[in-house]
Order: structure tokens, then sequence, then C-alpha cells
């Protein structure tokens, strides 16, 4: 296997998916290792530094990328294998701002209620011990959370000729913020443009599912991933695998249709991995599915899909390509 390293310098991140020149080219079987800035761009280091205050809208999330897959089309599903996402500095921060979040009236739900007060916390953050250590402000109480290392933005340029904000999420990916796009996951795209052009970004230490405030514990990255390519087989939702489970993710407003988008792409590819019509594999999702909210914060919501591959006899998905790419992390590590 091919090992590309890329980290880049402050002025190649992308702010978007599509509308980027690619950075590098790769072929399918190489892997990468990168580096990602964290969603402030690097710019919150103390309790003192406000986003309002430090960041520059539309300048969040930077995107190490896009990537140009040689030989990708439309119509083709990229993979991308997590062998490892590490934090790459010992400090995470976590922010609330003013009118963003779950918890705060906003442009879409306004209020005559004043913002919520902004504020950052400072995550300590342990490798060797696997945790993030958290801080009140109102009172004498610290302890510890487990380190859930996480890709909150990946995703591939949508078509069209399309350029999308890094801070929303779509068919193409982006923005998803679930908590599942760990290491040891496959995601799969729809390639939408030759080359696929995809970026990730965003790190997370560890987040809640519906990422409340707006954040997770937010922090810069060291990630290597597999790039693989399968011919011929569309996705039309992002996907992700694990050992243990199916995933589909949906993202909409209001959450209602998050979920509804995501429950429908898990009913057909269920349908197609079972063998089985619509209306059967529609009977499995509503015993079998779970449904986690990914994350409730942006303009878009996203709402995961989760079908335990134990309780259901189906087909090996995308050609048994999730167990193949265990197998070469595997000889990697």
């Amino acid at each position: 296997m091919k090992v590309i390293e890329y980290r880049p310098e402050p002025g190649e991140f992308a702010w978007t998916f599509g509308g980027a020149a690619p950075v590098r080219e790769v072929r399918p079987g190489d892997v990468l290792q990168v580096w990602t800035e964290d969603c402030f761009a690097g710019k919150v280091r103390t309790e003192r530094d406000l986003v309002s205050r430090v960041c520059e809208f539309p300048f969040l999330n930077p995107q190490t990328g896009p990537f140009y897959v040689d030989g990708a089309r439309p119509g083709d599903t990229l993979a991308l294998h997590f062998v490892s996402i590490e934090p790459a500095r010992d400090t995470g921060a976590a922010t609330t701002v003013p009118f963003f979040g779950a918890l705060t009236s906003d442009a879409h739900t306004a209020s005559l209620q004043e913002a919520l007060p902004e504020l950052v916390w400072l995550y300590e953050l342990d490798n060797a011990r696997r945790t993030v250590t958290y801080h009140a402000k109102s009172a004498d109480l610290t302890f510890d959370l487990p380190m859930d290392p996480m890709h909150g933005t990946v995703g591939v340029a949508p078509g069209a000729l399309e350029a999308r904000s890094s801070l929303v999420p779509d068919a193409h990916g982006g923005n998803l913020d679930t908590p599942e796009m760990r290491a040891g996951v496959t995601a799969y795209f729809g390639v939408n443009v030759e080359g696929a052009l995809f970026s990730l970004g965003d790190g997370h230490a560890r987040q809640g599912e519906g990422e409340a405030c707006g954040t997770g514990v937010e922090v810069a990255m060291n990630t290597v991933v597999i790039v693989e390519l399968v011919p011929g087989m569309a996705t039309p939702w992002p996907r992700l695998e694990s050992d243990a489970y199916l995933m589909s993710v949906g993202a909409a407003t209001p959450l209602e249709n998050a979920y509804r988008v995501a429950q429908v792409d898990m009913t057909g590819w269920l349908s197609e991995l079972c063998g089985v019509d619509r209306m059967d594999a529609y009977q499995i999702v509503a015993q079998a599915a779970l449904a986690p909210v990914a994350q409730v914060c942006n303009p878009i919501y996203t709402v995961t899909s989760k079908i335990p591959k134990s309780l259901v006899p189906a087909a090996a998905a995308y050609r048994g390509i999730h167990a193949e790419l265990r197998g070469r992390a595997a000889r990697l590590r």
C-alpha cells in the first residue's frame, strides 16, 4: 500500500465542498496520513478566545483536501476506511456562540430572548488514558469522559457545479457531525464529479449525540484513512459500516425529515442486501433500526439510521469491501 502524507499549509485549506482545486491526486488503495485543523481554524486556545472575536465567518470548519481520486466517476462509490483518528493537541475546546446551538433561539427559530452567554470550556486530552477532562465554570467540579475521536466533516464534491459550505450537511456528506464517523468505520459517498474530490476536517475528541451546544470537544487530528473505489455502485446518501452496524445518514429540516431521509435510505439498502421488496425492508427498519440524532445545531439537521448486523441475514455491503479494508488496516498497524 502506498502511503501519502499530507499536512496543509495555512493557505491550503478548503472552506467548501466543490469549487476548490485538488491538493493531491490519489489512487484507489492508497493510504492517506493527514493532519486536520479544528473547526475554529486553531484560533480558540484560551478561555478568552471567544469565537465572535477571534474567528471570521465563513472561515470556519477548514477542510484538508480536496483529494482527486484517480478513476472515480459519477455513479461510483468512494469508500474511506478510517484506520486511526488521533488528537494532534493535548487540549480541546468547546464553546457557546450567540444564537447558535440546539437550545437557543436563532434566525430560523426567532424569539425575543437574549443570546446565551458566549463561553469557552477547555478540556485536557490524555491519549494514554483515553480521557477528556471537563472543568465546570460555576462550581468546583471536574471529571473525566471517555475519549471517542471522530470527524464531524467528511464528504465529496456535490454535483451540478455546486459549491457547498463546509458548515452544512447534505447528500454529498459535509458537516454530518455523527459520532459514528470514528476509527474502524468505512464511510461510503456517492461520486458526483470526476475524481470525487473528497475532503475531511472538524475533528472532535468526543461529542454527545445531537451536538447540543453547537460544538464537540474540538481539536486538530492526525488521521490515517484508506481510499478505495466501488465502481458502478451508486450511493444516494452517506452510509457507514462498522463491524457491528450498517448506517445511513440523512440531512434535512425539520428534524423528522432528516429521520425520514435516513430511514428511507436504509430501507432501500436493506431491500437490496436482503433480497426483499421495499415493504418487507420497511418492516425490518421498523422493528430493528436505531435512530440516534447526530446534530440539531446547524440549519440542516442530521440523523443516523443504524441496523445491527447481528439481527439481519443480509449480503455483504459493497461487495464486502469493509472486511477487506479492515484486513488492510490491521496490516498497516
